[in-house]
């Protein structure tokens, strides 16, 4: 096929890649719907998509047990030497790494369609946007690039005859011979799978997965690990957080931009509903926020991507009814179970477990069967703009304005519902040592502390230490007009072991004290740890929270913090002398403040 592309450095690096991985065709995308659902067809005839009869234009896919998640240990961040990548990355010599692919591409993508697909990440015209260009060899990558992204030719006008992009070179890994049937999700063994990115020449190669940011390199790859590392040289932020826009019975309107590891509520707080009665809220973005200051000196943010890629076991209409309605039709679901009249299920799914399924492995399943009917990180495709609570302005092309930053984790005990930062560094101190308990959605033990300095730890491009001075440097930046600075766990439990928060859309009166303190409407008052809510001042209106398991929600533990203290330490050590000055002096104002 013709490149429809002027771009002559983007025809060479297709030309060369072409050559290498020696494709039997090759096809440009161009993003229309037709392709779409030509693409989809396919899959569909060969087995790999499985059409559900009770979600319009939606497709079940079922991966390879061996591919089901990011594969961390296989991602590696290629910098000249092992110190720019920094000690939370895996650092291959970039000589070393490119050796090594070059010598699985050789010839990957035999008995295989090359599929081009220019897209852009941020809303296509927008100031804060990037393009990037991923080759592939798989029509669902396509399929969930088109949902994730701006894709097609108005990418290519964009591009132009000598604009810049970011190049994603993804295979499967699997050639097909001649007359040999293909599998229903061809792949590479485990230990053939590189997830490889090269910072400091915009670079992306991944080898041997299919699956999620794996294979969609828009997603993590390039809008959190290329793009933190751009936004460093170019002075702006590229963050793993939602935003959001809360709006007050007032009509004053309210930008957050929140971070959390895993299994700590995002995408819920994205699409939450307010309890309380007058206010507002809209969903921008459940995932990927890039912020640059704007002419009025405040920071400004857009979400990148323009779909969701949600984890499916406990998404329902109790947990998150906008989830659930954006994906009543044209969605892409992987590694569900698929219902014997034609719909999806998961586990945490509203109602009863169906008397019999199939199972993401495409086994029977029953409720009385031993494992579960769908992988614990499976996975929903939506296009945003069916989020039925999407704002009107989450494609404005200058982003919206940050009033506020949240940090949190998922914390038994110790850290109280929600306190605020005293000052912009103490806020990048809360951030850089935000931690959570791990869960079954993190490999370790359960309930081990892990630090996860502002939800980054997988997604930093370079060294985070650096990372942790450019949050210094864009507040010194931003001065007065810096968001103001949060920390929120929403999983304290009594010493019993029972919940003491209820989480969900109540959580919605934890953000309007937040936005009653930007308005100046509360006060609050001083603790070793930050400003904590004055007695009365969070609303809870409505709930009936005893007494005492309040107290205990909103009590600062100081004997468990100081034990904390030497875990900060540890955790900051591991920086050496990449670690700011500015945190070394904010522990020990910590310590100074807890006595």
């Amino acid at each position: 096929m013709k490149s429809p592309s002027a771009n002559t450095k983007l025809n060479q690096w297709v030309q060369e890649s072409a050559a290498m991985c020696q494709p039997d065709d090759i096809c440009w995308c161009d993003g229309s719907v037709e392709e779409y659902n030509r693409f989809m067809a396919q899959m569909v005839a060969s087995g790999m998509a499985i059409p559900l009869k009770k979600r319009p234009n939606s497709f079940l896919f079922r991966s390879d047990p061996s591919d089901v998640a990011r594969v961390e240990d296989r991602t590696y961040i290629s910098t000249p030497t092992k110190l720019e990548a920094g000690p939370t990355n895996n650092w291959i010599d970039p000589g070393e790494l490119k050796a090594t692919m070059r010598g699985f591409y050789k010839g990957c993508m035999r008995g295989r369609t090359m599929y081009v697909i220019p897209f852009s990440m941020g809303p296509i015209g927008s100031p804060l946007a990037k393009i990037g260009i991923e080759i592939t060899d798989s029509p669902y990558v396509v399929c969930n690039m088109h949902i994730m992204t701006r894709v097609g030719t108005r990418v290519l006008d964009a591009l132009g005859q000598d604009g810049e992009f970011i190049p994603c070179l993804h295979s499967i890994g699997a050639p097909l011979e001649k007359g040999r049937k293909d599998t229903a999700w061809p792949c590479a063994p485990i230990e053939q799978k590189y997830i490889s990115h090269f910072p400091q020449e915009n670079l992306i190669w991944s080898y041997g997965s299919g699956y999620g940011g794996n294979a969609l390199l828009g997603k993590k790859c390039l809008a959190l690990r290329i793009a933190s590392a751009v936004a460093r040289r170019e002075g702006w932020m590229a963050e793993h957080m939602l935003i959001l826009r809360l709006t007050n019975p007032e009509g004053r309107r309210f930008h957050i931009a929140a971070a959390f590891p895993s299994a700590c509520g995002k995408t819920n707080l994205a699409m939450i509903n307010p309890t309380i009665a007058g206010w507002k809220a809209e969903c921008i973005g459940d995932d990927i926020s890039w912020m640059k200051i704007g002419p009025d000196g405040r920071l400004y943010a857009i979400n990148p991507e323009s779909g969701f890629f949600g984890v499916a076991p406990g998404t329902s209409y109790n947990s998150n009814r906008s989830a659930m309605d954006s994906i009543k039709a044209n969605t892409i679901f992987t590694n569900c179970a698929l219902t014997d009249d034609g719909d999806i299920w998961w586990e945490g799914f509203d109602g009863k477990p169906p008397a019999h399924a199939i199972d993401w492995k495409g086994r029977d399943w029953t409720p009385a069967s031993k494992s579960d009917a769908a992988h614990p990180n499976a996975r929903f495709t939506a296009p945003a703009k069916q989020c039925p609570v999407i704002s009107p302005d989450w494609e404005k092309l200058e982003g919206v304005p940050i009033d506020i930053f949240i940090f949190g984790g998922r914390r038994a005990s110790v850290v109280p519902l929600v306190h605020e930062a005293y000052n912009w560094d103490h806020g990048v101190f809360m951030g850089s040592t935000a931690a959570s308990e791990t869960t079954a959605a993190n490999i370790g033990a359960v309930g081990n502390l892990r630090r996860d300095p502002f939800a980054m730890t997988p997604f930093c491009g370079y060294n985070m230490g650096d990372y942790f001075q450019h949050w210094f440097a864009m507040g010194d930046k931003l001065g007065a007009k810096a968001p103001r600075i949060f920390y929120v766990n929403w999983f304290r439990k009594s010493p019993a072991g029972k919940w003491l928060w209820p989480g969900y859309s109540e959580n919605s009166r934890v953000l309007k004290w937040m936005c009653d303190r930007v308005g100046g409407k509360v006060g609050a008052r001083e603790t070793p740890i930050g400003l904590l809510p004055l007695e009365g001042e969070l609303d809870l209106t409505g709930l009936s929270i005893p007494a005492q398991d309040f107290a205990e929600l909103m009590r600062v533990d100081v004997p468990a913090f100081k034990a904390e203290v030497p875990d900060m330490e540890k955790h900051f050590n591991r920086f050496g002398d990449r670690l700011p000055a500015r945190l070394s002096a904010q522990l020990k104002l910590l310590v100074q403040r807890l006595g």
